[in-house]
């Protein structure tokens, strides 16, 4: 259970009665987050590595106290000195406290997120504490409650393959590379483009040539990324430049990641340094977006080449929201 997961930083104190009860203290060295200061970066959050920071509403907030290990890795990548450390006497975790706290003082969007913390950790306890708290308390709760419990009894859930119209226009080629886990959207397919002989369709067409393209997901050992030029482009690149596939992504295997949302970015690194050290790949081109959180992405690159053995160059594209180019050069 969580109360028996004493993280670093916790020392036992004393037990103290109260109406007939015995609660136990405890000096707790907790992550404190200012939302004044915080500018929504996101950098904080992958270098907590005990996942008790989110992005709520465009803030960084700690989710899961318990969770929180005190050891502040997250600090030194605040540019804003938004994050201390608080030492205080703190009672053995309480679900029901800890939630009204949250209603009071967060609302839907940190309920949801601290909710589904505790399902990842499959403290099922507590979550059956809150989902009970917040049934009984439904009429006097601001958002509806049903939608929410549906909501995260529905995370983690892999939906079904639903076919993907934007790759009708390639020919799959049958050989793959499966991965051990066997999951359908991670197996390793190479895609073959299909020529189009109408030039007025060119630019619409997929330069697509393989699948999956989610950084998480895809396998560096796969045949496609030996000696190639590698785009490594944010989530919302391509969404927002109508010319992305024609003459960015032509000729280069694809990598997506968010640097602000995504978790476990340090398996990213892991990847990037495999497939340029063994990989051999030729070149890395990292589109990112111009908002300020998006600069982890090229963060990522460069802390993979302070540890691979083999040198790549690396070519930068900032680009707006509106599609254009702000910037473009060789790092």
């Amino acid at each position: 259970m969580l109360q028996n997961k004493i993280p670093i930083g916790l020392n036992f104190v004393s037990s103290k009665h109260r109406n007939g009860f015995n609660f136990r203290y405890m000096k707790r060295e907790i992550v404190v987050i200012d939302r004044e200061k915080c500018n929504g970066c996101g950098i904080c959050i992958p270098n907590c590595h005990e996942g008790a920071l989110q992005m709520i509403d465009d803030k960084a907030t700690l989710v899961s106290e318990l969770m929180c290990d005190g050891l502040g890795a997250c600090i030194g990548h605040c540019p804003e000195g938004a994050i201390t450390i608080e030492e205080r006497e703190a009672e053995a975790y309480d679900e029901i406290l800890t939630l009204k706290g949250m209603l009071i003082n967060g609302g839907r969007n940190v309920v949801l997120a601290h909710l589904k913390h505790l399902k990842d950790y499959n403290e099922k306890e507590y979550l059956h504490q809150a989902f009970d708290y917040l049934k009984e308390n439904a009429a006097n709760i601001d958002f509806d409650v049903n939608e929410l419990i549906y909501e995260v009894k529905s995370h983690g859930k892999k939906e079904e393959a639903k076919g993907n119209p934007y790759l009708q226009n390639l020919v799959i080629n049958q050989k793959s590379e499966k991965l051990a886990c066997g999951c359908p959207g991670e197996e390793s397919k190479s895609l073959v483009v299909e020529q189009v002989k109408n030039n007025a369709t060119i630019d619409a067409s997929s330069q697509l040539t393989h699948w999956p393209v989610q950084l998480h997901l895809i396998n560096p050992n796969a045949s496609f990324f030996q000696d190639c030029d590698l785009l490594l482009s944010a989530d919302c690149v391509a969404y927002t430049m109508g010319n992305f596939h024609s003459k960015y992504l032509k000729g280069k295997k694809l990598a997506i990641a968010c640097p602000k949302l995504d978790s476990n970015t340090d398996v990213y690194i892991e990847k990037l340094i495999h497939m340029v050290d063994n990989a051999n790949i030729n070149t890395i081109t990292v589109m990112r977006m111009e908002v300020p959180c998006c600069g982890g992405l090229l963060q990522m690159v460069q802390l993979a080449l302070q540890k691979t053995k083999r040198k790549v160059p690396v070519k930068l594209l900032t680009i707006s929201s509106t599609g254009e180019v702000l910037e473009e050069k060789w790092v």
